[in-house]
């Protein structure tokens, strides 16, 4: 009697290991441990593969075959050689006024810078002009420029650039005048002068059609 008992205790108690047993298999399956205890890592994958890959990349905001930004104030890139030359200085010049081309009730005169350096420079855009009296004070408003392209011209030594001056001949246009003693002369993007004696007559300083106007240098001497 007591041994029946006793087998037919052992008899319930099996199902429950059995469970908890069976229980426990899945729980480490589900974790991913094999039946050491150590955790699987998953098929195809490695412990890289976090990691930031930055070799071969380049900057989002550089373009294709740059290496880095713009270096100049304005943000462009220097694309080709410097410059061999530089622009004329005040010193390497001399002035001169060619021969007169009078018009229809027009005066025109060019403005002749020449090389005197032994070296090539050059010259853009228009030049400053004043008239003076004999005491050095201006005579009438500064010029006015008129429209145009401006190119840089290439002087070699000896060689010249004209600009041309121009204004309404003052016995047509009624203006009042005065006659200058020099002509002043800048080059371009210069600080200094270059005096030319002016022997052409009165020139209009005020009232109706007064203006003065200068053009841009063009190459040679304008005759």
């Amino acid at each position: 009697m007591g041994r029946a008992r006793t087998l037919h205790a052992l008899h319930r108690a099996t199902p429950v290991v059995s469970a908890v047993a069976l229980l426990g298999l899945l729980a480490a399956c589900g974790n991913g441990a094999d039946s050491s205890g150590s955790v699987r890592t998953p098929a195809g994958t490695s412990s890289r593969t976090t990691e930031s890959v930055t070799a071969g990349t380049q900057s989002p905001t550089s373009p294709p075959g740059t290496t880095g930004p713009a270096t100049s104030g304005t943000g462009s890139r220097t694309t080709g050689p410097a410059a061999s030359t530089t622009r004329c200085h005040t010193s390497e010049l001399r002035a001169s006024i060619g021969r007169p081309s009078p018009g229809a009730g027009q005066r025109n005169f060019p403005i002749v810078l020449t090389n005197t350096a032994g070296r090539t420079c050059t010259v853009r855009g228009y030049p400053g002009a004043a008239f003076v009296d004999a005491s050095g004070k201006q005579l009438g408003p500064d010029p006015k420029r008129s429209p145009a392209t401006r190119t840089t011209v290439s002087l070699a030594p000896g060689r010249s650039a004209w600009a041309g001056l121009s204004f309404a001949s003052p016995e047509i246009s009624g203006a009042r005048t005065a006659e200058p003693e020099a002509l002043l002369v800048t080059p371009p993007d210069e600080r200094d002068s270059l005096k030319v004696a002016w022997t052409y007559g009165e020139v209009p300083v005020a009232g109706n059609e007064s203006s003065v106007r200068l053009t841009v240098f063009q190459p040679g001497t304008g005759g």
